[in-house]
Parts: C-alpha cells; sequence; structure tokens
C-alpha cells in the first residue's frame, strides 16, 4: 500500500517507479483525488466548528434578550446540521475512493531490480550442481509416478482437475519432504515453527496484499472465510495492527501447511502431472524486519531455501527477477528453479520476496524504535522453502532409474522408515 503524503511528496520518483514496472504515470490524479478529499474533509471540520460556536452563542443571545439573534443563530445550526451529514458523506466517498485507487496499484521495484517486460528478461545469478548425466531416456514424473503411487484419476474423480491422490511410498516420501524443510529450517536457520489457521478472514488476506486485485486467484468459502493461497498470509498477518518491540525484531517464522490456488489465470498451463494443484503443501518462510535489515535478510532468506536444494543434491539456479515479472507487492524477488531432466529445463521451485513496507502499511504493522518515541513500519518478506509438491517432481525425475523405481535422497532416509527406494507396481 502506498502512502499518499509520500506520492505528493515525490510525484515524479512515484511516476518513475510505475514506468519501470510498465504502468502509466498516476501521481496527478492520484494527487488531485487526495486534494479533492482534503478540501471535503476541511469543509466539514470548518461546520462542526461554526455549529459548536453558534450554539454557544444563542445562549448569549438570549442571555442578553436578543430573542430575534438567538432564534438566526438557531436557523443557522438547523441548517448546518441538515448540511453536514452529506459534507461527511462526501469526505467519505472521496476517502474510499483514493483508498481504492491506492491499493490495487503494485510495489515500486527496487533500484537494483532489472528492468525488463517479462521472465524473458530475468537475470541469472548463480546455479549450482551438474545435472546427473542419465544413461536411458528420462522420463517426466507425470510418467513415472502414476505406477510408484501418484494417482491422478482418483484425485481427479475425487475432486476434478489438478488434484491427485498421493498412496504408499509415495504419500511418505511427500510427507518426508515436508519433515526435512521444517527441520532444516527451524534447526539450521532460526526459524520459529508454527501451525496457523489456512482459513483467514478479508483482513489477513488484504493486508498480505492478496486482496482486493487477486480475489479470483483464491478460494473463499460460503461463510466469508479464504483458503489461504500460502502461509504467508496466515504468518505475516499474525502481527496485523500490532507496534512491536524493536527487541522483538527479527521476527522468522515458518510452517508447514496445506495451500489452496485456483489457478484461475493458469488455464493450459500444465495440466498433465503434479506441478500445478489447486490443493499443494509448502514450507513457508516468512520475516519480519527493521528496514534497515530486510536487504540483508533476503539474502539469507535465499540461502535457507538454497540449502534444502542443496542437501538434496538437486541442480539448480537462482533469476533476479525484472520488473515486469514480479508479483504484486514484491519490491525484489529472487526464484530458484530446479532442473528437471524429464522436461529438460529449469522449472520454479521457490520464489522469495522482498516487500519493504507494502504489506506493513495495509496492515498497520509498527515497531517502537528502542530509546525514541518515534515508531517506523516494519519491512515484511515472504519466500518458500520449499513448495513440497515442487520438490516431490524434482526427486522423482532427478533420482529416477531404468526400471521405473525412483531412488530415495540421502538427506531422506531418516524419514522413510527404511525405504531406500519407491518400486512400480507389478
Amino acid at each position: 500500500m502506498h502512502d499518499i503524503r509520500l506520492i505528493r511528496e515525490n510525484p515524479t520518483s512515484f511516476d518513475a517507479g510505475l514506468a519501470r514496472r510498465g504502468l502509466p504515470a498516476q501521481a496527478a490524479s492520484l494527487i488531485a483525488l487526495d486534494e479533492e478529499r482534503r478540501a471535503a474533509v476541511t469543509e466539514v471540520q470548518v461546520a462542526q466548528s461554526r455549529r459548536n460556536e453558534a450554539s454557544k452563542l444563542i445562549g448569549a443571545a438570549m442571555a442578553k434578550g436578543d430573542k430575534d439573534g438567538a432564534e438566526a443563530i438557531k436557523a443557522e445550526v438547523a441548517a448546518l446540521k441538515d448540511a453536514m451529514p452529506s459534507m461527511e458523506a462526501r469526505a467519505d466517498e472521496l476517502a474510499t475512493k483514493l483508498k481504492e485507487a491506492l491499493e490495487i496499484i503494485p510495489n515500486l521495484p527496487g533500484a537494483d531490480v532489472p528492468d525488463g517486460a517479462g521472465e524473458e528478461e530475468n537475470v541469472e545469478v548463480s546455479r549450482w550442481g551438474t545435472p546427473r548425466e542419465i544413461d536411458f531416456a528420462a522420463r517426466e514424473h507425470a510418467d513415472i509416478a502414476p505406477a510408484l503411487g501418484m494417482d491422478f484419476e482418483t484425485g481427479a474423480r475425487l475432486s476434478g482437475a489438478r488434484f491427485t491422490f498421493l498412496r504408499g511410498g509415495m504419500a511418505r516420501l511427500h510427507r518426508a519432504l515436508g519433515q526435512f524443510m521444517l527441520d532444516v529450517q527451524t534447526g539450521e536457520h532460526g526459524y520459529a515453527e508454527c501451525n496457523p489457521p489456512v482459513l483467514v478472514g478479508d483482513d489477513a488476506m488484504y493486508g498480505t496484499d492478496k486482496l482486493p486485485k487477486f480475489a479470483e486467484d483464491s478460494f473463499n468459502t460460503t461463510n466469508g472465510r479464504w483458503l489461504i493461497p500460502t502461509s504467508e498470509v496466515s504468518l505475516t498477518a499474525s502481527v496485523m495492527g500490532e507496534l512491536l518491540d524493536e527487541a522483538a525484531l527479527p521476527m522468522r517464522l515458518t510452517a508447514l501447511t496445506l495451500c489452496f490456488r485456483s489457478e484461475a489465470g493458469a488455464a493450459g498451463r500444465d495440466t498433465r502431472g503434479f506441478i500445478r494443484q489447486h490443493q499443494f503443501e509448502k514450507c513457508e518462510l516468512v520475516s519480519i524486519v527493521r528496514p534497515e535489515d530486510s536487504e540483508a535478510e533476503h539474502q539469507r532468506m535465499v540461502r535457507a531455501a538454497e540449502t534444502i536444494l542443496e542437501r538434496l543434491a538437486l541442480p539448480y539456479r537462482k533469476l533476479l527477477l525484472c520488473t515486469g515479472d514480479m508479483g504484486f507487492g514484491a519490491r525484489k524477488t529472487y526464484d530458484l528453479e530446479v532442473w528437471l531432466p524429464g522436461q529438460g529445463a529449469f522449472r520454479e521451485i521457490s520464489s522469495c520476496s522482498n516487500t519493504g513496507d507494502f504489506q506493513a502499511r495495509r496492515m498497520n504493522t509498527r515497531y517502537r524504535i528502542a530509546g525514541e518515541k518515534r515508531t517506523e513500519f516494519v519491512h515484511t518478506l515472504n519466500g518458500s522453502g520449499l513448495a513440497v509438491g515442487r520438490t516431490l517432481v524434482a526427486v522423482i525425475e532427478n533420482y529416477q532409474n531404468a526400471d521405473g523405481s525412483v531412488t530415495v535422497p540421502d538427506a531422506l532416509l531418516p524419514y522413510m522408515g527404511g525405504i531406500t527406494r519407491l518400486e512400480p507396481a507389478q
């Protein structure tokens, strides 16, 4: 959420940031709307002040025996009383109009974010690992996994497209991945484990910039709650409206939860397999920090996600997203893309974003600076450490064998109850 005061103070830089996002200039229209709003508020305040002043003058006029003067003032007070509701309604209408205009404008990109129109202009920062040399025709997970317990047909029969039923060793491997991620993030990277609700209200979705612009991307229940698209929503909104002590920062939170996305804009994309599901699990990472710490925290978060891929010996590359490919609330984003030999391509498996104070302003979350009276908005960051389903896909494709079996990565063996290989059903 943008601060109209900052836009008034820096209209040129605001429009320049929008231009980098591929959007037209909006500062002038926003400032004009705000001036109209402020004028309406002033009109209400002047009317209130005059009504209060006039009410006192009635008594003074009566005390002097000026009955006609008192009656004239009474008529003025009555007229003000009649006029003020429409004045207040106008001020409220303009305030709502300004809020609605501001809340659909994306975050401005950081100065070090590369300009670009789309994913083709993202910048590769680094690569890790060497893709395994496979001496047979590598297959995609959608062709390998059904014989190992990834049941697409039952999932579709129960719930429709983009739902999957996992069985036996496949379900165990999926669970092992989630537990492994959670153990590494809590035990080695200092994230506090949480078990948040997966149903939230409008305020939590709005505060984490999922509403109103992206309502169609999430599932809304009949009683007005939302199934979380990611536990970023629950974890970040856990400090909604709070004034935090500086000593409590940084806050690092993680959760392994179910997530739900309607995939409204993904028609025809990844319709085969387990990559793009309506229901999936993710180990989410959220940090709440002081503004001066957010850039270093961003790098730290990305490293926490990279650790999982390296422990699983999954080759990956790190990308710095360009202005045209960043999410709505992000001011800077790194994506991690894992190598999938069956597809012969890198595919996104984690996205780590620094939102600056964009979400904090929507949530009204501040911290009290130690030794001072003033407060500041916190900075919030979020990322995947990792998406469990996509990591399962990566394990299947990178650890596949010629006979259709999949070897369990060494890092997951302690979680597998003695299972070292998933064997295809006979």
